[in-house]
């Protein structure tokens, strides 16, 4: 798990192909890696992956297939910039929202104004996700938590403060840039629910069953 809160930037030194799939080398000077193993989780704009190698200042992960269609990362280069976070440890602060590191899809830049001393940026989804999108709730772009502005339809909007934008691959974001798109947890817990429950009630024994018990499911 994580928490949206970006620890350092990391740069693409090396990118291997291997039998289809991937495996990115990444430098971070910043980046704290007195508390990773190998084998720890680092979120890599957004994306959780496993740490397979480790070096004072820089690692290794590889990228599978699935990750490389699902994800921005299939486009990475070297020199690339990128987001990095450890994962959190019971106890530690919270500071955004609680990140799986599983991206649903691609969030795509539509427009990016200036909003006072920060920066608006709208972002189209997907219709099939653009419903797990609410208007002050909170979203996950390339590892990144933020609220959300408004939404009209698929598009969304977010305003990214100057430390965020400097310290982020914001600062590289143009319009037509794709972006790791991670709904919040509990949207996606609670349509799975809703979903289940929607089965359920339609299934007649169990409806048949209810009504023997005194509930009924339009009234309930």
């Amino acid at each position: 798990m994580f928490t949206g809160i970006i620890q350092a930037l990391g740069t693409i030194t090396r990118v291997t192909k291997d039998q289809g799939d991937l495996r990115i080398n990444i430098k971070a000077c910043d980046f704290d890696f007195s508390k990773v193993a190998l084998g720890d989780s680092i979120a890599i704009n957004g994306v959780c992956l496993t740490a397979v190698e480790l070096g004072e200042d820089e690692f290794a992960a590889d990228v599978s297939n699935e990750t490389l269609a699902k994800t921005s990362l299939a486009n990475i280069r070297i020199q690339d910039q990128v987001n990095l976070e450890g994962a959190m440890a019971l106890g530690d602060q919270i500071g955004g929202h609680l990140v799986s590191g599983h991206v649903d899809g691609l969030a795509e830049v539509l427009a990016i104004e200036q909003d006072a001393r920060s920066w608006r940026f709208s972002f189209k989804v997907s219709e099939n996700l653009s419903r797990f999108v609410a208007a002050k709730g909170s979203v996950c772009l390339d590892g990144v938590s933020l609220t959300v502005n408004g939404v009209d339809g698929c598009v969304f909007d977010v305003n990214i403060i100057p430390h965020t934008m400097e310290n982020t691959v914001f600062s590289r974001y143009n319009v037509g840039t794709k972006t790791n798109f991670e709904i919040d947890l509990i949207a996606r817990y609670l349509e799975r629910l809703l979903s289940a429950r929607g089965d359920i009630m339609s299934d007649p024994l169990t409806l048949s069953t209810l009504r023997e018990a005194g509930f009924d499911g339009e009234k309930n």
